[in-house]
């Protein structure tokens, strides 16, 4: 192959274009060669070891020949409770395969996903670069073109954010200035200072619909002031905590919602650049950005002078490549940036040294979406639903054993007994909830009733901010399900500090000796210490939170860890 011909776009990046260039060779070849990675190095001035080194921690790439079509089955805790593992299994056996390595013929490859974001289609898998789900059964995985496409239950009392959706295909520009798309940003740059549109969203009282639930307006705030040009925003598409799916739906029904809310965040804190960085398995969205890009380019929303004005943005659209690490901010920075994805110590925040070490706002998908909604109706408006202390709509990733799974957006303040309502009820009898995701905690079935709220997630301990919620009825075996997580973050680990690095591998083999039968008498306060030190001791939110649902579960069934 023609390495260089392959490689040209990328020539003038320099470090920042690695991933990107690793993307285009291994779309061409399958996989990494040796020829191809010295190619790399070479048109991006960068040693070669700093290639390989991204190579080797990235998931979706490969060091070796793989096949034509990857199968990768997800074994998330949802998918694992209705028989993920087993799929997996099924399907190395059906073709007579190790996990990880090619058929003789080089056709097909099959391999375990941590998540795929298709909890409400669960078991899923994705067979080249398209997503699947439920599949039900491991030949079907080998007729791709039988396979069922997902499309998502959208449903709630307040329809704001998910209007229309779950769509055949996204709106089009035309379609979303129709539904008074892009009128925020035009009102905005012709008759509201950056200041003010700040102040706004700080009145309206957003604050991020993510991990840590940080005040939006307050973070713009910060980056704004903060001296050093040029800033940065970034969309944070890193989808990729188990049990959340939300930002997939709202990008593949209505693209130019988040990118609108970007564009507006931008003008906000006086950044001309900003960057979408998606998940690597989220493939099939690419084209679909990719498409919103131009189309917002060609109207002049996008490129110099935007609607006439003296305002000049741009967005770069960044892939990631299958490392749920990334889903933090600063490890998110480095893998622009060309790096491994190894979170950075805190101070400094990202707003005064954030990518390539200039301010920098960085937004999950959900919190840009709702920005124009508040530049066009007005902060009242969106405190018109929710509480007090948490203030608008919430996007909740409803999956397991629900009758009908899905999004559903609704007001906060409801509790989780009215969320499960919503999803039909409960199909059986509910064993428990684990609610935020893999790094959440496990609720009791009679503990339903408090209201869905910041303030009172913090006082449970119970993680609102993502709006993830399992359900898992009295069928699904809960020492599996414990493993499942906990092998999910000894994967996961970055290996960057060692209470992270070393506490998740200790959690996971002391969870296996203990349902195994091999525990000895003091492992159960063994594993409360190995919680404790990765809590306190890991630089970032993977370790601090690798140990939550594991410690929750000590709480409610002590009788599994006797």
């Amino acid at each position: 192959m023609d390495w260089q011909e392959i490689l040209a776009p990328f020539a003038d990046q320099g470090r920042a274009g690695l991933l990107p260039a690793l993307h285009a060779v291994q779309q061409q070849a399958g996989w990494i060669p040796p020829e191809a990675a010295t190619a790399i190095a070479r048109t991006l001035h960068v040693p070669p070891a700093e290639v390989y080194s991204l190579v080797t921690f990235y998931h979706m790439f490969y060091d070796r020949p793989t096949a034509r079509r990857i199968v990768r089955v997800c074994t998330g805790p949802v998918c694992q409770a209705h028989g993920g593992q087993q799929l997996l299994e099924d399907a190395l056996r059906l073709r007579n395969l190790e996990e990880g390595q090619p058929d003789e013929a080089g056709e097909w490859m099959v391999e375990a996903a941590p998540c795929l974001g298709l909890c409400s289609h669960a078991p899923a898998a994705m067979v080249g670069e398209g997503l699947y789900g439920p599949v039900p059964d491991a030949s079907a995985l080998f007729q791709p073109e039988a396979l069922p496409q997902p499309v998502t239950h959208v449903a709630g009392p307040v329809r704001r954010l998910t209007q229309g959706l779950p769509r055949q295909r996204p709106l089009s520009l035309g379609e979303y200035q129709a539904q008074g798309g892009y009128a925020a940003l035009e009102q905005a740059l012709r008759h509201l200072s950056p200041e003010t549109v700040r102040n706004q969203v700080k009145a309206a009282g957003l604050w991020g619909r993510g991990g840590a639930a940080f005040p939006t307006g307050l973070k713009w705030d910060y980056a704004a002031q903060a001296p050093g040009q040029p800033k940065y925003v970034v969309a944070n598409a890193d989808e990729s905590e188990p049990g959340t799916f939300k930002d997939r739906v709202l990008l593949e029904g209505n693209p130019h919602l988040m990118l609108e809310g970007l564009i507006l965040a931008g003008y906000a804190i006086g950044a001309r650049e900003g960057y979408i960085y998606l998940r690597g398995e989220y493939t099939h969205l690419y084209p679909i950005l990719q498409h919103a890009l131009a189309e917002a380019r060609e109207a002049g929303y996008l490129g110099q002078g935007i609607l006439g004005t003296d305002f000049s943005f741009e967005v770069h659209l960044y892939r990631g490549a299958g490392a749920y690490v990334c889903g933090e901010e600063t490890a998110l920075f480095e893998s622009i940036e060309g790096k491994r994805g190894y979170p950075r110590l805190k101070p400094p925040y990202p707003t005064t040294h954030g990518l390539f070490g200039k301010p920098t706002v960085i937004n999950n998908v959900e919190t840009l979406a709702n920005v124009p909604f508040i530049l066009r109706e007005g902060p009242d408006a969106f405190r018109a639903y929710g509480t007090e202390d948490s203030p608008g709509t919430k996007l909740f990733s409803i999956s397991g054993d629900v009758a009908r799974p899905g999004i559903y957006e609704a007001p906060f303040g409801l509790t989780l007994r009215d969320l499960l309502e919503m999803a039909g009820g409960v199909q059986g009898t509910l064993q428990t909830v684990l609610m935020g995701g893999a790094a959440g905690v496990f609720l009791p079935p009679d503990d339903l009733d408090w209201p869905l709220t910041l303030d009172q997630g913090r006082r449970r301990g119970a993680p609102v901010a993502t709006g993830t919620i399992m359900v898992f009825n009295q069928d699904r075996d809960l020492k599996a399900l414990l493993l499942s997580i906990a092998r999910f973050f000894m994967e996961e680990s970055c290996g960057k500090c060692f209470p992270c690095q070393l506490g998740t591998r200790q959690q996971y083999d002391l969870l296996q000796r203990m349902f195994q039968g091999r525990a000895e008498a003091r492992d159960r306060t063994r594993l409360a210490d190995v919680i404790f030190a990765m809590h306190e001791g890991s630089i970032c939110g993977l370790g601090q939170t690798a140990g939550l649902a594991v410690q929750s579960a000590m709480q409610l069934w002590p009788h599994l860890f006797r």
